[in-house]
Parts: structure tokens; C-alpha cells; sequence
């Protein structure tokens, strides 16, 4: 679960009428110029999130495509050993689209591919889509659907939801969460609800949960059932369907969550749970059905019910199946949401019969990514468990998905991640620091603070420590005192810290507000590194007073005149001043004593949420520069006393400053916003007179609004926080 990824609902939030200030002049200028070429990369750190979907494909050796959850889909390269991305096209319009709830392939058409996308199903979220390539995701046509998907909702490691009709592979079949089962005829050019099929539709509720074929039969998962109706179905004809008899039920299979077809024993195999997962499973069970007698048995490797040895209770469901399509038989199954005893692979060369877990002999190798250790001494084996695939090609490599990464393994011990080129990071905050062997500090959602020491290999030190977080919620630096850094987040063992060595190492906050363990927001610290103001706010947007600390976090006071929730930012030139935005009144306000008192300054700016973003200009005071999404781009350069309108700028959402071309005088800026029509990257060398869009169509990542920061040290080179597709940088050509 990306606790991040929620926010995109901000996006869809009417944004406030355009302000005119009244004796204020504007900063005129040409909206763009000639666009440079640039070449974008991601910031390595290794998956870093919930890989939902494996898929070899049954036809073709080393072929094999990956979905996530909010990041897109990827396609194997097995000659390189790493995965391509292959939906960075989608833009800021589609945001929605780059969870993906399905993937297919077709067995008889190997470079055909389809993907079902849509991240979310309320009323706030854009309905889904299908996309269709003929060359194996490197172009794609699409069709828009009339329904909504979900693939970071409850049900997203379930699956896969879409497939390719064995008996004619012009149609495919797709289950959706709350309109029942749709059939195209055509490829997925159009869709319709398939006649005949008994689950109702609903409102809430997961609807259909797998699809798979057993020879040329078609069976369909149903997860609605209250654990005593029937929850899987089957249709020879592709017109009529009926429910299987003899299946299982209760508790320990009330949800189909995966099934896998043994065509060598004609076997089906079929994970359950009580629940969708991949959080909030109990209980669950594997079942086998003979398609050739219709008889059912049980195979579960292990009962959920047990005792763990610190006296509590061993709860799980089963997620992922996969069979060898070389050794009959033999097949794969995941536990999934196991936290006590840590989630495992089981192994079966007998149909079930007996089984032997992979994680009591596996040896972990995370040297690749050393964040997967948590802050601690070792890797675990995963958890989250719902993706699991087998080559069909290699009986002993074996691949399954986790909250964070996606493992492998080619002997069945050793495993290590196999995750070069997926990068689903919901990344938040961005720092470039102007000196030191970093050129990168980030902090994303459920993986903390890195300091990137590369930008082409997974962090060293791995994620932040002493404390570590999930998901950072603040992340400054002294201006005048780089090497003085604060973070604050969401952590077990504390919600700040402070670094005196540019974010490379950690001490805790010693004292902190009692608001920081339920609301800890953005944090914010003067040039010199003497004082630091905290805001609280919590996840469900309730804002709380700021707090001040002079003593690296010992002891912190209230700031009963800083508005509530409002994001800090301190002057990089003057270690007295202080700003705040109040998004609630358009109101800009200034502390001239280290953050003990602030008063307003500038009113009557654009209000709204609180997605509006107050940078400050390196090396400049009261030099200010104001965001305000669809209202455009406002400066003021008199510590916020008045605000031009800056009319180059049609829409701001992310706004940060870079090295300074050569011969210019003034930093680079770059921003996620528009100039015109279109939601892209630019780059301005003239303070915002004119603009150059430096992303292209190929590369757009869906919502990039959150954050952008360009490099002090290397002109042109820019960071950009995504929400699913890590931190991109980009470089001139």
C-alpha cells in the first residue's frame, strides 16, 4: 500500500478562480522557446514497492511481463538481464492509468499484449482502460473503458482479471470489481458485459477476482460470496456458465485469489483467503480440482490457526500459484499477509501432496538493493506475497512479487532481487545539495529517506536510520550549513532526526511534540541550522499548531501564530526569516525572529488546498516564488510583501531551482506545470520569461506534481519526484 499514492485526489479538486492584485505588475514573457533534447533515466533504488502481477509468457523463452500496483507495467529483457518499462507515455491526464489491475498475453500470437489499467474506483478517479500492442508493449493502441478499475485497492495482487479466449484469440475476457464480466470480440477495441454470467454487480466488493483456462474451458473467480455461495464458475461454450460443483467453502476460501492450470495432470490449483489481501487476511487454503472428473481435494501446505513461538496466533491467507510446465505435478504456492512467521514459497513435486517451504533453505542476497533490510541486519524473505510465477522454460527459476520487490531465484536457494529497471517509488521530496559526494536526498512514501551517493545504483546505506521510517513527510537542509540535515515521517521508534554529515548518517530527535506520532508533517530549518519549525498534520488532512525547536530537537514550543498545516520555509540568506502560506485564507506570512511570531504579509492570493507549493530562490532573501496549480506561477521579491503574477505560466504545480546556465545570472528554474495546453517538465534560463518543455511524449509518468528540484552543481540536470515511478532525472543530450 503506497500511503502516498491517496493524495492524487487533489488532483481532480477544483482549483481557485485567477487572482488579479490590484497595483501589482506582471512578469511578462514568451511562453516557450525551442525545446532541448533530453535524456531521462531513473534514479536507482531498486522496486521499493508492491510488484502485483507476474506473467512469463507460455510460448516464448525469456519473455515475461511485471505489473504494479500505481507504477506501470514492464516487459523482461532477458539479454539484459532487467525490466523495460512500458507505459511512461501516459500523461499528466491519465495519472490514473498507471496502476495496472491485469495483464494477458496470447500463447498462439506471441507479440501480442494487453493491459487492463485503472488505480482506483471511486467517484474522484477516471474510469479505466485497455491497451492492446502487437509488439510486445513498444506501441499500443486504446480503448477507454465505461467502467473503473482498481489497482491499489483491496483485490490487487488477485488475478489475472483479463485473458485471451484459448479458442479464438480475437476475444478476450475481463473481470471488473463492481460491473461484473465484460467480453470484447475484437481484440479489445470494444467492450460489453458478458451475457449469462451469475455474479451480480456491486457497488463495494471485489466481483471477479481471476480469470484462467483449463484446456479450452473458462473458469471465473467471484469475490463476493459470503464463504457458502458459490465463488467460482466455469463456461465450455463461452455463453453459458454455471457454478463448479463440489467447491470448496468457508472462511478459508470465501475469495479466489489465484489459480494456475496443470495441463500435463489437467489439474487446476486455486489459492483462497477470507479476504482480498493483500492486507487483512486471516485464514485461507489450496485446492485442487481435477478437470478431468471434476473431483476436488485439498492441498494446503499449512493451516492458518497456529501458535507462533512468542504465543500468538500464526494468521495468513494464500496468495500466488504457479505450475511447471515441465515437470507435471510439480508447482509453486505463496502465503500471503504472514507477519508473525514471515510469508513463504511452498514447493510440490507431487500435486500437493507434500510440500517443502523454499524460505526455511533460502539465502538472501540484497547487496543490490540494501534498503530491503529495513534498517536492520538482514533481509526477510517478503511479505505480500500474491504475485509467484514459474518459468516455463527453467523448472528452477522462480520469481514472486512483495511489498517492495520482486525476488528470483535459479536453484531454488539462492535468491536475490531480480529487479533492475522497476522503479515504483511515490516519491515526495527532493533536496540536491550544493556541495558533497551526493548529488541526491529523497524522501518517498513507505521507504523513508535516501541519500544517493549514485544515481545508478541502489543506495548504499540503504534506507535512512536511527529512526527509520515508512514514508517521509519532511526533508530540509541548511542553506548556509549544508552538511545540517532534518527529516521527519512516520516511524515506530520516533518522527525526526537530524544529521550533521549531509544526511549520510542519523540521530534521533531527542524530545518531540505528542502530535509528531500521529501527524507528522513537513519540517522546516533556517540557513544556519539554529532552528527548526515542525508542522502537524495528519494523513486525513486534520491540521494541527507548529512547534519550534534551538536545540537539534531537545525541546520544542508552540507557534500559536503559524498557520495550521501550512508548509515552512525558511530564508536560504537570512537565518531570521521564516515563510508560511496559508492555503486556507491566500494568505502569505513572515517571521523576522526565528520563527517565534508570524505575521501576514501578502493577502488575497489564490486559496484552496493544500497542494499549493512557496519555494525560496538559492542564495537570494525574500526572494519567493508561489505555485499555485491551475491559478499559475506568483514572485515576489520582497519577502512576500507583494506578488507579481507571472504570465508565462498558465498552471504551477512543482517549482525548484538549478545551476545557472552559463552567462546568466540567475538560477535555472525548472517546473511541472504548463506554459499553454499541455501538463509537462520546463526549464527556464531567464527567471520564467520564457520556457522550454524538456520532457517529451514518450516520457510523461502520469502525476509528477509533488516535487522537482534541479542540480546546484550540474546545469540542466533535474530531479522529478513521481507518483509510481521512482525519482527520473534528466540531462541534456
Amino acid at each position: 500500500m503506497h500511503a502516498s499514492s491517496l493524495s492524487r485526489r487533489a488532483v481532480l479538486a477544483g482549483t481557485a478562480a485567477a487572482v488579479a492584485l490590484t497595483g501589482v505588475p506582471s512578469l511578462q514573457g514568451r511562453a516557450h522557446a525551442a525545446a532541448p533534447a533530453y535524456r531521462w533515466r531513473n534514479v536507482v533504488q531498486g522496486g521499493t514497492g508492491f510488484v502485483s502481477g507476474v506473467l512469463f509468457h507460455p510460448s516464448v523463452r525469456g519473455l515475461a511481463y511485471a505489473r504494479t500496483d500505481i507504477g506501470g507495467a514492464y516487459r523482461w529483457d532477458d539479454s539484459a538481464a532487467r525490466w523495460t518499462p512500458l507505459i511512461d507515455h501516459l500523461g499528466w491526464d491519465d495519472w490514473n492509468l498507471l496502476g495496472v489491475e491485469a495483464i494477458a498475453v496470447d500463447p498462439a500470437h506471441p507479440n501480442r499484449l494487453y493491459l487492463a489499467l485503472g488505480t482506483y474506483t471511486q467517484a474522484w478517479a477516471s474510469n479505466g482502460a485497455v491497451l492492446r500492442s502487437d509488439d510486445r508493449g513498444a506501441t499500443w493502441a486504446r480503448t477507454d473503458l465505461t467502467v473503473k478499475l482498481g489497482a491499489n485497492e483491496d483485490g490487487r495482487g488477485a488475478g489475472e482479471r483479463l485473458l485471451v479466449d484459448p479458442r479464438v484469440s480475437d476475444t478476450l475476457w475481463l473481470g471488473t470489481r463492481h460491473d461484473g464480466l465484460l467480453k470484447s470480440t475484437d481484440r479489445g477495441a470494444t467492450w460489453a458485459a458478458a451475457t449469462g454470467f451469475p455474479g451480480a454487480p456491486s457497488a463495494s466488493g471485489q466481483g471477479v477476482t481471476l480469470l484462467v483456462a483449463a484446456g479450452r474451458t473458462l473458469y471465473a473467480g467471484w469475490g463476493d460470496s459470503d464463504g457458502t455461495a458459490a465463488n467460482l464458475y466455469r463456461t465450455a461454450d463461452g455463453v453459458t456458465w454455471e457454478a463448479v460443483p463440489g467447491q470448496p467453502s468457508g472462511a478459508a476460501a470465501k475469495v479466489p485469489i489465484r489459480a494456475a492450470y496443470d495441463k500435463n495432470t489437467r489439474d487446476l490449483y486455486l489459492t483462497y483467503a477470507n479476504a482480498p489481501g493483500p492486507n487483512g487476511q486471516s485464514d485461507g487454503s489450496v485446492h485442487a480440482l481435477c478437470t478431468a472428473n471434476g473431483k476436488w481435494r485439498e492441498v494446503t501446505p499449512v493451516k492458518p490457526g497456529g501458535t507462533t513461538p512468542d504465543g500468538g496466533t500464526d494468521s495468513f491467507g494464500y496468495g500466488g500459484v504457479a505450475v511447471d510446465a515441465r515437470r507435471p505435478g510439480t508447482l509453486v504456492v505463496s502465503t500471503n499477509n504472514r507477519w508473525s512467521l514471515v510469508d513463504t514459497v511452498f514447493r510440490s513435486t507431487d500435486g500437493g501432496r507434500s510440500w517443502t517451504s523454499l524460505k526455511d533453505s533460502a539465502v538472501l542476497d540484497v547487496s543490490e538493493t540494501p534498503y530491503l533490510k529495513w534498517g536492520g541486519d538482514a533481509a526477510k524473505f517478503g511479505w505480500w506475497i500474491q504475485a509467484l510465477a514459474l518459468d516455463p522454460y527453467d523448472s528452477r527459476h522462480v520469481v514472486y512479487g512483495t511489498g517492495a520487490t520482486l525476488y528470483g531465484t535459479r536453484d531454488l536457494k539462492s535468491w536475490a532481487p531480480q529487479i533492475r529497471g522497476i522503479e515504483e517509488a511515490a516519491a515526495k521530496l527532493l533536496i540536491s545539495p550544493p556541495v558533497g559526494e551526493a548529488h541526491l536526498l529523497s524522501g518517498c512514501g513507505d521507504i523513508g529517506v535516501m541519500y544517493h551517493e549514485k544515481l545508478t545504483a541502489s543506495p548504499s546505506r540503504g534506507m535512512a536510520s536511527n529512526p527509520v521510517f515508512g514514508t517521509a513527510t519532511g526533508l530540509a537542509q541548511a542553506a548556509a550549513k549544508p552538511a545540517y540535515v532534518v527529516r521527519t515521517g512516520w516511524g515506530d521508534h520516533g518522527n525526526g532526526a537530524y544529521s550533521n554529515d549531509g544526511g549520510q548518517t542519523w540521530a534521533p530527535f531527542a524530545a518531540q511534540p505528542a502530535l509528531a506520532k500521529d501527524a507528522p508533517g513537513p519540517i522546516a530549518v533556517n540557513a544556519d541550522g539554529t532552528a527548526l519549525l515542525w508542522v502537524f498534520l495528519h494523513w486525513d488532512g486534520t491540521k494541527y499548531p507548529a512547534y519550534r525547536s534551538t536545540d537539534n530537537g531537545a525541546s520544542w514550543t508552540e507557534v500559536p501564530s503559524f498557520p495550521k498545516g501550512a508548509t515552512p520555509v525558511a530564508d536560504p540568506a537570512d537565518p531570521t526569516l521564516f515563510y508560511a502560506y496559508d492555503t486556507d485564507t491566500g494568505t502569505l506570512l513572515a517571521s523576522t525572529d526565528n520563527a517565534l511570531t508570524f505575521t501576514a504579509r501578502a493577502a488575497g492570493l489564490p486559496s484552496g488546498d493544500g497542494q499549493f507549493e512557496l519555494v525560496a530562490a538559492p542564495g537570494r532573501s525574500g526572494d519567493l516564488w508561489l505555485s499555485v496549480k491551475g491559478n499559475g506561477l506568483y514572485r515576489s521579491t520582497d519577502g512576500g510583501v507583494g506578488f507579481s503574477k507571472v504570465t508565462s505560466s498558465r498552471a504551477s504545480y512543482a517549482l525548484g531551482f538549478g545551476k545557472a546556465a552559463d552567462g546568466a545570472d540567475y538560477p535555472a528554474l525548472y517546473m511541472v506545470g504548463s506554459t499553454e495546453t499541455i501538463t509537462a517538465v520546463y526549464r527556464s534560463d531567464d527567471e520564467a520569461k520564457s520556457w522550454v518543455r524538456i520532457n517529451d511524449d514518450q516520457h510523461q509518468w502520469g502525476w509528477t506534481g509533488e516535487a522537482i528540484a534541479g542540480d546546484p552543481r550540474v546545469h540542466g540536470r533535474v530531479y522529478l519526484a513521481t507518483n509510481g515511478r521512482g525519482i527520473q532525472y534528466g540531462e541534456p543530450v
